[in-house]
């Protein structure tokens, strides 16, 4: 009936041998989540015990009559399944009222049910998923019978049609799609990976009585700045050549994505035209000192380095001189707002005008994801270019393969949202032969950032111009500050 779903009978198998040991395995975990449930009930309503009298599913298994797998663009595996059973259970539960004892029985019991699974995220530790995500496609088509002191009370006119509707409802209310059951399997954090949730600002103003490691001038010092736990390039200062009181007055933005953690670190350098440049100091400061949107201003001691048993952070290394700010994302300002009520966070956000979501500053986070079938006519080892406002950033190369994954993220700190402007992706392949390296455009695609201002992200596979069959995924989203 259905010919995009596969048919699973050797799964089918697998449940039938196994479902002996199921059956006992699932009714333990039945009767040990019942029992507290049912000592609430104790005392009360003069019920004196509530216990299983008989449990088991039955001899015959659950059957999947089908699944079906979804391509998906996000880090998940997507998976619709039908599952049938018309069991035999004998399943009886005693109820002591007083003296009176009362016993009802669960019999032929059936159920249909279309069901669509989700495995996410994808984290590199086993079983290579975070949370299973389900939740029901249909209503499910639910029948039993239910004998109490020995007769069916599904027998009864009009009671049976309605208890099947009630159950369906209220199953349905539950978990029919946008409603799902949320299966953690592992902890959260584990292989979780951070996104940026804001900019630090950091004025670079001054530094005093620096060391002199030159013999006939004085120090030419400059600052280098990155944050702990991030892989991108650290930033520098211009040189102050000759000076040990060097002015910089110098701005930069740099992505935050742990404020609680991270910490940002400068070093400070006397530039060498030739050799290793000497090092004059050093101090990190962590951003849980910061409050958001609060300048700071710091005046710190440089040290030799962090050792507290360095015999050279007794030495006088002189001072510098910042200011520092933290500004959350528009998206994550209510994470490090404070204890704010539910009315006023509402009426903080909705005082946001749109137009400085369209048009203010902020960050465009471009992940070149992978791509498919790129051929080059005499080569093929991809990577991938992206130019946004002039400035160029690159991906690994990947030897020998016409469907490269890279899951490479580049960051374009921008003072006004790109609406009206294109990024460029181009994939190229490269080969260094006998000393001489041949370059080969293997496809490109320009891509509207609108689309990305107005929704905040998108997640796509774009088919290269100037490529036979060539697709490249990437995904982009947009943090306004």
């Amino acid at each position: 009936m259905n010919p995009d779903y596969e048919r699973v009978n050797w799964f089918n198998e697998f449940i039938a041998n196994m479902w002996p040991y199921l059956d006992k395995a699932i009714c333990g975990i039945i009767k040990s989540t019942s029992e507290p449930i049912f000592a609430e009930y104790i005392g009360k309503y003069q019920i004196k015990s509530i216990e299983f009298e008989q449990l088991t599913l039955g001899t015959i298994p659950p059957r999947l009559h089908g699944i079906k797998v979804y391509d998906s663009n996000e880090k998940e595996l997507v998976f619709e399944f039908a599952v049938r059973w018309a069991g035999n259970p004998n399943i009886v539960v005693a109820l002591k009222l007083l003296s009176l004892k009362i016993s009802a029985q669960l019999v032929d019991f059936q159920v249909a049910a279309t069901a669509r699974a989700t495995l996410k995220p994808f984290v590199p530790t086993f079983p290579c998923f975070s949370n299973i995500v389900v939740s029901l496609t249909k209503k499910p088509e639910v029948d039993f019978g239910l004998k109490v002191i020995g007769g069916d009370l599904m027998a009864i006119p009009g009671l049976h049609h309605f208890v099947q509707e009630t159950i369906s409802k209220q199953v349905a209310r539950l978990y029919l799609w946008p409603q799902t059951l949320d299966i953690p399997i592992l902890d959260s954090s584990i292989g979780a990976v951070k996104k940026p949730v804001g900019i630090l600002h950091v004025k670079v103003l001054r530094a005093q009585k620096l060391l002199n490691m030159d013999f006939l001038s004085k120090s030419d010092p400059y600052v280098k700045l990155s944050l702990g736990g991030d892989m991108l390039p650290a930033k520098k200062t211009t040189v102050k050549m000759n000076s040990l009181d060097p002015v910089w007055d110098e701005d930069f933005k740099l992505t935050v994505k742990d404020p609680e953690a991270q910490v940002l670190q400068l070093h400070l350098y006397d530039w060498e035209k030739i050799g290793a440049h000497d090092k004059l100091g050093m101090q990190v400061v962590p951003l849980k000192l910061l409050k958001p949107y609060e300048k700071k201003e710091l005046t710190l001691d440089l040290v030799h380095s962090l050792n507290p048993n360095d015999p050279q952070n007794k030495k006088p290394r002189g001072r510098l001189m910042l200011e520092m700010s933290f500004i959350p994302f528009q998206e994550d300002s209510i994470k490090f707002s404070g204890p704010l009520s539910f009315h006023e966070r509402k009426e903080s956000i909705s005082s946001l005008s749109d137009d400085i979501s369209l048009r203010g500053a902020g960050l465009l986070l471009v992940t070149v994801i992978a791509a498919e079938d790129v051929e080059g006519k005499n080569h093929t080892n991809p990577y991938a270019v992206v130019v946004l406002r002039g400035e160029k950033k690159k991906t690994k190369a990947r030897n020998k393969t016409w469907n490269p994954k890279w899951e490479e993220e580049f960051q374009f700190m921008l003072e006004e949202a790109p609406l009206k402007e294109l990024i460029h992706i181009e994939v190229k392949s490269k080969k260094r032969r006998f000393g001489f390296r041949s370059k080969e455009l293997l496809g490109y695609v320009d891509i509207q950032l609108k689309d990305v201002i107005f929704n905040g992200r998108i997640n796509e596979k774009y088919h290269l111009i100037n490529s036979k069959d060539g697709i490249l995924h990437v995904d982009i989203r947009w943090k306004v500050i």
